[in-house]
């Protein structure tokens, strides 16, 4: 049965929260102390998640956790949540074990979908790189042994 909840796209998490707006959700989660709610957590969440400051992106991906860990009525948006903020740390393979869980669950949603082909390529991207960067190291290290090579001649 498809789910029909919003989900934000991609480019929502890098649009940031004014100091301002982020203030508010964190004063709101602080009134409900000792026990916040599950709502007032997780907009304070995605705030933290849409930050520019790494350091805001795990707490919130830390509070995501703890919510899909205690709620289980709240995993399904806690499992896309967790896949957008360990994609904006750059932490694709975590971002896409979150993604692939919720498309076990979901294998139509268009939102999930579209995640895990941005994380593909990001994925795709950094085995490139990676495959140059060990290519030149590589013929950096054969260059310099020809070198040595030649002066022991």
């Amino acid at each position: 049965m498809p789910k029909f909840s919003y989900l934000p796209n991609l480019q929502d998490a890098f649009t940031p929260l004014s100091e301002p707006q982020l203030a508010i959700l964190e004063r709101q989660v602080d009134s409900e102390q000792p026990d916040p709610t599950v709502q007032s957590l997780f907009n304070y969440a995605w705030g933290l998640v849409k930050s520019e400051d790494k350091d805001d992106n795990k707490q919130g991906i830390e509070i995501l956790t703890s919510i899909f860990k205690k709620e289980p009525a709240r995993r399904r948006e806690c499992l896309y949540y967790l896949s957008v903020g360990c994609y904006k740390i750059a932490e694709y393979r975590e971002s896409e074990r979150y993604i692939n869980v919720l498309l076990e669950h979901e294998p139509d949603n268009l939102q999930a979908k579209s995640l895990k082909n941005e994380i593909g390529n990001e994925l795709a991207k950094n085995s490139l790189i990676g495959f140059a960067i060990l290519s030149g190291v590589t013929a950096a290290s054969v260059g310099l042994a020809s070198i040595l090579f030649r002066r022991k001649r």
